[in-house]
């Protein structure tokens, strides 16, 4: 499962990233993820909770926003938002996309570590979706 890596993934960049600071603890965890990374936001959630258990992360909120997929024709220098599934050709002058501007982000956006005086009451907390 590809959500399992990418939980994984980030669980372990955030502890080391709290090991480096001495933080006792994360309160929540903001990422970006492309609509277009290929990510599904349900198996997300259910893996992150599981690579969480017994680390520093345990207990943090996960946020996640999604970036809308956007690509861009050269010839006349028009930018679209291609969807699910991608339309990749202009809607201007039917070429096809030259490039994908946003869409495939994978990113940690933003880490907010627990007060240390709570950090040790660690309890589950819901997982989001930023509009």
């Amino acid at each position: 499962m590809h959500e399992m890596s990418v939980a994984v993934a980030v669980v372990d960049q955030v502890e080391a990233a709290a090991r480096s600071r001495g933080a006792a603890g994360v309160s929540s965890i903001r990422l970006d993820v492309g609509e277009l990374a290929g990510v599904v936001d349900d198996a997300l959630a259910f893996c992150f909770e599981l690579a969480c258990a017994g680390t520093v992360v345990e207990g943090a909120e996960l946020i996640t926003r999604t970036v809308p997929g956007l690509a861009r024709c050269a010839p006349c220098a028009e930018d679209w938002p291609v969807g699910m599934p991608p339309r990749l050709l202009c809607p201007g002058c039917g070429a096809a996309a030259d490039e994908l501007v946003s869409g495939r982000e994978l990113q940690i956006r933003e880490v907010l570590w627990a007060d240390p005086e709570t950090a040790g009451e660690r309890r589950p907390r819901p997982i989001t979706e930023e509009t």
